[in-house]
């Protein structure tokens, strides 16, 4: 059996509450939105909407360029890159959010996360706390297309 010492630093892992003081602000990697992924959301969540479903009637009727991505597919992979980069092994549970879509986001486009920490605080119980982010799904011409704010219980260290 290996001593730990010998083991190299495991990576990866989320923040705890006390990584994460009101103003510190970071981004995360960025993923591209593909027609299958559209396609793929649309047939799960059973969003059949002819503007996602119907490319004809998007062409002909839709004012909106190119194959639409629904806004709850863009918030769903934001927050799986916020999650990857953040909330692994400490991560309780999400409590609520306000959200606003200021833009559409299209099959090619390419997203990342930039989020600031609003609020930060321990709980009276031990071994946890309460954090409020602003996140902003940023595409790669670097226009905001989704606003959120998600409050989610934390693991601390205390």
């Amino acid at each position: 059996m290996a001593d730990e010492r010998d083991e190299p630093e495991l990576v990866g892992l989320g923040f705890h509450v006390e990584d994460l003081p009101v103003g510190r602000r970071f981004r995360t990697i960025g993923r591209t939105v593909t027609e299958a992924d559209i396609t793929a959301f649309v047939g799960a969540t059973g969003m059949v909407e002819a503007l996602f479903t119907d490319l004809d009637h998007a062409a002909t009727e839709s004012a909106l360029p190119g194959r639409v991505a629904p806004g709850a597919l863009v918030y769903s992979f934001a927050e799986g890159l916020v999650l990857n980069a953040t909330g692994q092994h400490t991560g309780l549970a999400f409590l609520g959010m306000q959200l606003d879509v200021h833009r559409p986001t299209v099959a090619g486009d390419t997203i990342h996360v930039r989020c600031e920490v609003t609020a930060s605080r321990l709980t009276s119980r031990p071994g946890r706390g309460i954090v409020t982010t602003r996140n902003e799904i940023v595409n790669q011409r670097g226009e905001t297309v989704v606003t959120y704010t998600p409050t989610r219980m934390m693991k601390s260290r205390t």
